[in-house]
């Protein structure tokens, strides 16, 4: 964009953009100038896409292999499932401006870790070219899933965790090969909101203690926030054809309509039914709701409502330009918390002996915590390494963390956000367990019991937090760059 094409908008005129024209009034120069800032964002792994690009867009589902011989994953103990009511998967929307390229690959499994993640991406950079930094990968968090991790009392089941990796690369693959069947789409974007779908879970009780399982008829107070939030991003073609619909939600994915079944639960189930209904794959990102779970609504509930609230949100949806596609991943280190194992014991038996029904079952409880503690105790004070990631499609942005995120973090990363609109993937690129936030340390409870779901020493998720919105910063100032060199003389805009 030239000077003049500029100087038009900021005194009054009109834009033309994805096929839309838009009438600017006189003095809203400041708006328009952030806004056109948000439609010209790069990194320094990737290039503006022209203006005239066409947006295409890919999206596949690959099921994922499971039977009834593998341990299943979610609980405390490993149980076996009978059956399943519908597919586990991996759903795949591929995003494609000019060369530039960004995949979301969801999966219906309770975590994802780099061990088998990042020989996958190797496998989608080979096939597609997309290179690792520009795919997210994620768990939605079901808990009706085998197990692809060590993690209270089960191990992780290889097979499951061989077929998870090739169909996530397999996922991707086919979502790439079929961007040419839609070479011309638009974006539409709404935030929506579903508030009766998960509370703060983490409820103070009369004796101090924080709630996890059991008898709650002592609550006092929640401890933290809820969001509502229920972004939408519906691509379709430039004639109003579904092709994909990615839509996000923070709540634990805990719930199917049949008991002891596999199952991606209530989200994933409204996903395969919106399909189904609407058109066009849907891939759902888990938000930050390592604080929050339903406690009160029945499953089959659960799935009308999330299905009513995306529908909403898609009709509502207005079309956003896309012109950039813009990604930074980065590796993130933390120790492994120094802790105090009587004080731990105590902790986990305390709340066990009284909620949890017989003293048998609290101590089959409290031996599971026990075991995860002694493997890792000799691990105290090390230095782990992870991962954050931060996309960019348009004016949207989307940060990945790769642990269940307490929901007050995810918050605050958005509040601070520069962009337009801003929200959170946790459990993505990897698994690090529960990250609260400082005040959710002091508090205790389940989510930082020392475990192999819980680890990490506290501050470290004011220090995710904190990466995040440097890494949201750093992507929203190359933007302004970009926009200064496309005015500047002789710049790219002349």
């Amino acid at each position: 964009m030239g000077r003049a094409a500029f100087d038009s908008i900021v005194l009054g005129g009109s834009l033309t953009t994805g096929g839309i024209v838009m009438t600017i009034k006189r003095g809203s120069g400041l708006v328009i100038a952030g806004w056109l800032a948000g439609l010209l964002l790069s990194t320094g792994e990737s290039h503006v896409a022209a203006a005239a690009e066409p947006l295409r867009v890919g999206s596949a589902a690959i099921e994922i292999p499971a039977d009834d011989t593998m341990d299943m994953a979610g609980g405390i103990h490993p149980w076996k499932a009978s059956g399943a009511e519908a597919p586990l998967r991996a759903t795949t929307i591929v995003l494609a401006l000019g060369d530039e390229k960004l995949a979301i690959c969801s999966c219906d499994v309770l975590f994802v870790q780099k061990d088998f993640v990042d020989p996958a991406l190797e496998a989608i950079r080979a096939a597609t070219g997309i290179p690792p930094e520009r795919v997210l990968v994620h768990a939605t968090h079901t808990h009706s899933a085998p197990s692809a991790t060590r993690v209270h009392g089960y191990q992780r089941d290889p097979r499951f965790v061989e077929g998870l990796a090739k169909s996530i690369a397999d996922s991707v693959i086919a979502a790439d090969a079929a961007l040419p069947a839609h070479p011309d789409c638009r974006l539409r974007y709404r935030l929506g909101e579903e508030s009766s779908v998960g509370q703060n879970s983490r409820i103070l009780l009369g004796d101090g203690t924080i709630f996890w399982i059991g008898n709650r008829d002592d609550a006092v107070r929640p401890t933290g926030p809820f969001d509502p939030d229920l972004p939408v991003m519906a691509f379709e073609t430039a004639d109003g054809k579904p092709v994909a619909t990615l839509f996000n939600h923070s709540t634990h994915c805990i719930g199917a309509r049949e008991g002891g079944k596999r199952s991606p639960a209530f989200y994933g189930l409204a996903a395969q039914e919106l399909e189904a209904e609407q058109g066009g794959h849907h891939v759902f990102l888990q938000g930050a709701s390592g604080s929050t779970h339903n406690l009160t609504v029945p499953p089959a509930e659960m799935v009308i409502r999330i299905k009513e609230a995306v529908n909403r949100a898609r009709i509502a949806a207005t079309p956003r330009p896309v012109t950039r596609l813009a990604a930074i991943k980065e590796p993130f280190e933390f120790r492994v918390r120094v802790f105090d194992e009587s004080a731990e014991e105590e902790a986990v038996k305390g709340y066990c002996s009284k909620r949890v029904g017989s003293a048998e079952s609290a101590e089959a409880i409290a031996l599971v915590f026990r075991t995860q503690r002694a493997e890792i105790a000799p691990h105290q004070g090390e230095t782990r390494t992870t991962s954050i990631q931060t996309l960019a499609i348009g004016d949207v942005a989307i940060v990945a963390v790769p642990a269940e995120f307490f929901t007050v973090l995810g918050q605050e990363i958005k509040r601070q956000s520069p962009f337009r609109h801003t929200f959170i993937s946790e459990l993505s690129n990897d698994w690090v367990g529960y990250i609260p936030d400082s005040r959710g340390h002091e508090l205790g409870g389940y989510q930082t019991w020392t475990g192999h779901h819980s680890y990490g020493e506290p501050g470290t998720g004011e220090r995710m937090m904190a990466t995040a919105v440097s890494q949201l910063e750093r992507l929203h100032a190359e933007l302004r760059g970009q926009v200064r060199d496309q005015e500047s003389p002789g710049g790219p805009g002349r």
